[in-house]
């Protein structure tokens, strides 16, 4: 059986070789999905002390980009032991920057992280304008919107999209991230929660699923 713990400290160390290789090893051993599933929450674990030392200032974005990358490895390796891999989709995330901003650095930190715990996330990129965020809402249909936004003006724009997403009945969970979102944001913008750190809101989409 795998050393969960020691997965968990060498994923929050973010070092690849020894964790792919333990996870190798691992699957090699034919374990249950139930043993399979233990060792991706170890992983997850890792990914929350990456979260911490990033807003501790002692990992920066590109480690933070490194570690959904590296989660995605490894959930890959421990694919075999996991069953079919629809069986893992959790839920399906609608995610896109809101119209005005073209920065896309965070929105792909969470949706290699979203993808990696086991969600369909259906990225529409950036700039997206209103309209087409619900015309998407309305195919796709996500249980959660994802909007990201880095500039201030993002604030409005969220604000524009969740009124018209609500309007045309899309009944999704909102999260909204990003540099200037705040608790005061979320409440002015209406959207159901914020997040300025990836690892965190994955934690609370998947609360919400």
């Amino acid at each position: 059986m795998i050393n969960l713990k020691l997965l968990t400290e060498t994923m929050g160390e973010l070092e690849e070789d020894q964790v792919l290789e333990m996870l190798k090893e691992f699957v090699e051993n034919n374990p249950s999905e139930a043993e399979a599933l233990e060792a991706v929450g170890a992983c997850q674990a890792g990914m929350a002390i990456v979260g911490e030392l990033f807003e501790n200032g002692e990992y920066f974005v590109g480690d933070l980009i490194f570690a959904g990358e590296l989660l995605t490895e490894a959930i890959n390796v421990l694919k075999p032991a996991l069953g079919s891999g629809e069986s893992t989709i959790i839920g399906t995330i609608l995610l896109g920057t809101v119209h005005g901003d073209l920065h896309d650095i965070g929105k792909n930190i969470f949706k290699s992280m979203s993808e990696a715990v086991g969600f369909e996330v259906v990225d529409i990129g950036i700039d997206v304008a209103v309209e087409e965020f619900v015309a998407k809402a309305k195919v796709v249909k996500p249980q959660i919107i994802g909007m990201s936004g880095v500039l201030t003006l993002a604030i409005d724009s969220m604000k524009d999209t969740i009124e018209a997403l609500k309007a045309a009945g899309v009944g999704a969970k909102i999260i909204i991230g990003g540099n200037p979102v705040t608790k005061e944001a979320c409440g002015f913008v209406g959207a159901d929660a914020f997040t300025t750190n990836a690892a965190e809101g994955v934690k609370i989409c998947q609360n919400w699923v």
